[in-house]
């Protein structure tokens, strides 16, 4: 889609949202966006980002970093050594990715007690009612 194409009078109609959902759907990914922001600061090995991203099983991290990789946001670097030591990093495309999804972690912490306050609400005027 240009910014020059009229915009569809219903959301996801226009022909070329297909594969714009498919890449908003894999950033959208928690484990996307915790494998990035884990990234940003340096390149790391496999294992310290399953620690540091914690939680999320060997299998899911592989599928998240080969998606990324797929989609050119992740470079894997193989070092020659015994065993292989394979370390994982922003590539430009990454980078860019990494500067919004930042932002919005950063909204996140920013407002989390709030969110919390209106979960609690919520939930106990559910059990009321």
């Amino acid at each position: 889609m240009r910014m020059t194409d009229p915009i569809p009078l219903q959301p996801g109609t226009y022909p070329g949202c297909g594969p714009v959902k498919e890449v908003l759907g894999r950033m959208g990914d928690k484990w996307t966006i915790l494998a990035i922001t884990v990234l940003v600061e340096q390149p790391r090995r496999f294992n310290e980002l399953k620690r540091l991203i914690g939680g999320i099983s060997q299998q899911m991290l592989t599928r998240t970093l080969k998606a990324l990789e797929r989609d050119g946001m992740v470079a894997r670097k193989v070092h020659p050594s015994v065993p292989p030591q394979v370390e994982y990093s922003l590539t430009d495309l990454g980078k860019s990715l990494a500067v919004p999804l930042m932002q919005l972690a950063t909204w996140v912490v920013d407002h989390m007690s709030e969110i919390e306050s209106y979960r609690a609400r919520h939930d106990e005027a559910a059990h009321r009612g």
